[in-house]
């Protein structure tokens, strides 16, 4: 039986994998990559790879064996057709017969269309009858936290969210709980909506970044119209452009906030607070 994981050398993927290999044997732990010289440093410490692409099939043919656990990371190529992608991996899950096969999500409550794609790759999964866990993942510190640039430049924070909070969480959160699903029991066919244990305001958000650079930084809500063309006139691709917007206004709407506590649960302790991950990214 082998642990496996796609988009194994992705922000999320490495988080994973190196969190299993803090649990189970390297041999145990299959990593999927596109590139393998990417994984160059997993190989070396015993992980398994295996070469393999969403947009090719066939890459996938016999990749899984009976009794596997399975991570599918969802693909960031938002143009590309990503339930498809998924199609793939699940057809190719349920071909071998694996145990488990876990899917990152997005929240139940977010209507934004970056969610499309997530609700109906669950609906693929639970129509191949494979035992399922669907991992709904909320929002990243990291989203806001990796590019830090332009907010530190302007002294602000430009959103057009209004006063929403956003439940989220670090990376490395989210990719405990996964590890936790992958490597425990009784996850076979369960749904978890995951998300930070305390939710934040973009005006608390410019609050702690005014604290800890010592700087003026406000929060400047704008429109979804003016968003666009802030991003837009930052080079972003339109589709990219549209999703972020429409995030935003779920924000407002509340659709972010997850207060389940599943996430820390599952990862056997509290989760990392924002302020933590903007710590991080300065010293960075």
């Amino acid at each position: 039986m082998s642990i496996v994981v796609t988009g194994a050398t992705g922000h999320l993927g490495r988080h994973v994998v190196e969190q299993l290999l803090e649990k189970v044997p390297a041999e145990q732990i299959t990593a999927v990559v596109r590139d393998g010289t990417r994984a160059a440093d997993f190989a070396a410490r015993g992980v398994k790879l295996a070469v393999a692409d969403y947009n090719a099939p066939e890459t996938f043919d016999g990749l899984f064996a009976a009794g596997d656990k399975v991570l599918l990371i969802s693909g960031n190529e938002f143009d590309k057709g990503r339930v498809q992608q998924h199609k793939v991996v699940i057809d190719a899950a349920r071909a071998a017969g694996v145990a488990l096969l876990a899917y990152t999500s997005a929240p139940g409550s977010l209507k934004a269309a970056l969610a499309d794609d997530h609700r109906a790759t669950e609906e693929v999964l639970l129509a191949s009858g494979l035992p399922y866990a669907l991992l709904r993942n909320g929002w990243y510190h990291e989203n806001y936290t990796e590019n830090l640039a332009p907010v530190l430049e302007h002294d602000a924070v430009v959103a057009a969210a209004g006063e929403g909070r956003v439940s989220s969480a670090s990376r490395a959160d989210y990719a405990a709980a996964a590890v936790a699903v992958l490597t425990g029991e009784g996850h076979e066919n369960k749904t978890y909506e995951l998300g930070g244990d305390v939710a934040w305001s973009f005006v608390e958000y410019a609050a702690e970044l005014s604290r800890q650079t010592g700087k003026e930084i406000g929060y400047n809500a704008v429109t979804g119209e003016v968003l666009q063309g802030i991003l837009a006139g930052a080079g972003l691709p339109a589709h990219f452009v549209e999703i972020l917007v429409g995030v935003d206004a779920s924000i407002e709407k509340g659709e972010l906030v997850v207060s389940t506590g599943d996430l820390s649960r599952l990862a056997g302790r509290p989760a990392t607070p924002l302020a933590e991950a903007v710590t991080a990214a300065l010293k960075g």
